[in-house]
């Protein structure tokens, strides 16, 4: 089957097409046909496209919204200046995958798309008032131009976390705030979580009931999740993506009452607030100079930048705490607890000094970093960057969100068990 991911965003859209089944599944052969995305949607948009057999070509194309950018996007594909061997015209894409990031406590595992699902991910908008939209929209429009009869798959962020008790969901409010408005701990990234404790069980050739382990997803957004036989326990993000470890500009955990605190003092909106906890916190707030992990590495190397050393050392240190909580979280009565500390996305796949932080200190634990294995690790490989005979291992596993989609959407197209 020829699956076309989508992940829409408020200004920008990105996409694959991977060609799988679930034989190819089972024998690890998917093959990545096309990736690109539109972004800066709403006037002259900037366009990435690629091929497996080519480099990427960038262009810019006026797309008005996102649902020009899909139609854009499923021209492209099914033209044949696209180049792609195995699609022709539309007739040769077989199903679409969506990245959905809410589903509430409604979804607990990726759904075929019907009027249903639509107004499930509907009621969620107020939950993901800046997420659910587009993903509506991107969902509408690939039902519009490839016809309600071909199969639309809703993979959600929030699934993998369904799996969390109440102890370690439920926020210390008033109960009734709960029943009524479903505040709690929702977590999101759990396509990654998901992925890279699934490649992790590859590795290590063990059932999934033998999956203990904490995964950390290091990027622009970051969060940990502590995984055990293979379920989500906890994560640290929470109600939204701003709650846990620091990001590149979401500042992560705060004392809820900073924000009244800034009102007052300020003078600030909690719209104010809120954007400035999102979008001007974080690393970019403590350094003052970048929300780029690979700047401030550069900066506090070349110039010893007080506040970017201080950023870095913050980032490292919160990360280091969640390890520590989750590893409590994950022991059994046996004294038994994870195995492994996984790192993925774009700094903990390619940032070496970073691991290396967060591994200080962990020794405690039994975590031996192999700091020849751990500078090696970089640019798409995987493997341990422990020693060996490491009591608690650590890994780097990049992660395949997309893969991942396009998978789920042929589990539930061919009605088989998406549990990995």
């Amino acid at each position: 089957m020829n699956i076309l991911v989508l992940n829409c965003g408020s200004s920008s859209v990105k996409f694959q097409v991977i060609q799988t089944d679930l034989e190819q599944i089972a024998a690890n052969s998917d093959r990545r046909l096309a990736r690109g995305s539109c972004e800066r949607i709403g006037g002259e948009s900037l366009v990435t496209l690629q091929t497996e057999d080519t480099e990427a070509k960038r262009t810019t194309a006026p797309l008005r919204d996102v649902r020009a950018a899909v139609d854009f996007i499923i021209s492209w594909v099914a033209s044949e200046k696209s180049g792609i061997a195995d699609i022709a015209s539309v007739a040769d894409i077989h199903a679409v995958g969506h990245r959905v990031v809410h589903g509430g406590e409604h979804f607990t595992h990726s759904v075929l798309i019907d009027a249903d699902v639509l107004r499930g991910i509907e009621d969620c908008i107020d939950l993901a008032p800046l997420h659910n939209p587009a993903n509506l929209k991107g969902i509408t429009a690939a039902r519009e131009r490839l016809g309600a009869g071909l199969a639309n798959v809703a993979v959600f962020d929030t699934a993998f976390h369904q799996t969390l008790e109440p102890h370690a969901y439920l926020y210390a409010l008033p109960y009734q705030l709960y029943r009524r408005h479903r505040i709690r701990r929702y977590g999101f990234h759990g396509t990654s979580h998901r992925y890279v404790a699934y490649r992790y069980r590859q590795i290590k050739n063990i059932a999934r009931s033998q999956v203990n382990v904490i995964t950390l997803h290091l990027g622009n957004g970051c969060s940990a999740c502590a995984i055990k036989a293979g379920d989500s326990i906890d994560t640290s993000m929470g109600f939204t993506p701003l709650e846990g470890l620091v990001m590149g500009t979401r500042a992560g955990d705060v004392d809820a009452a900073i924000l009244d605190f800034l009102m007052a003092k300020e003078g600030m909106t909690i719209t104010e607030v809120e954007s400035l906890l999102n979008k001007q916190s974080g690393l970019l707030g403590l350094s003052g100079l970048t929300n780029d992990m690979r700047d401030l590495l550069a900066e506090a190397e070349e110039t010893a930048d007080r506040r970017a050393n201080l950023a870095i050392e913050v980032f490292c240190y919160r990360a280091r705490k969640y390890i520590g909580a989750y590893l409590a979280a994950m022991s059994d009565t046996e004294g038994k607890t994870a195995d492994a500390v996984i790192f993925t996305g774009g700094i903990g796949e390619n940032s070496h000094a970073i691991r290396r932080r967060i591994c200080q200190g962990l020794k405690c634990f039994g975590l031996d970093l192999d700091d020849a294995r751990n500078e090696q690790m970089r640019a798409g490989k995987e493997g341990a960057i422990t020693i060996d005979d490491s009591r608690l291992q650590a890994f780097v596993i990049p992660t395949d969100e997309e893969l991942l989609i396009a998978r789920d959407t042929v589990r539930a197209v061919r009605g088989v068990e998406q549990r990995y």
